[in-house]
């Protein structure tokens, strides 16, 4: 995704957007729509493969069961969930270089 001009609404973005969903079946382009609409949701500006991912396994029955159901599959979302919440700053800061956020870093308050 492309930075957003002050005032203009992800929707107005979006309709600028060149179509690249060409190709594309209607299932998974409503999927990458989908995921979009999370990242910008979530400030990030990129789709990246998290919210391919977090997009896929709340839409799709036969995605959650190739992951395993159960417990993986709930420790999976708890781990998209955390991350799309800013649980995983530093992992953010450090790995995917985001720059939404700073670096969340331990201080000794003892002193």
């Amino acid at each position: 995704m492309h930075d957003r001009i002050p005032g203009q609404s992800a929707h107005d973005q979006d309709d600028r957007l060149p179509d690249d969903t060409a190709g594309l079946s209607d299932e998974l382009a409503a999927v990458l729509a989908a995921a979009r609409r999370r990242a910008v949701r979530d400030g990030d500006r990129q789709t990246d493969t998290a919210h391919l991912l977090h997009t896929l396994l709340e839409s799709d029955p036969e995605v959650r069961a190739a992951v395993g159901g159960g417990p993986r599959i709930a420790r999976l979302l708890g781990y998209l969930v955390q991350r799309s919440i800013g649980y995983g700053l530093r992992w953010q800061s450090t790995v995917e270089d985001s720059g939404a956020l700073p670096v969340v870093t331990r201080t000794d308050a003892a002193t």
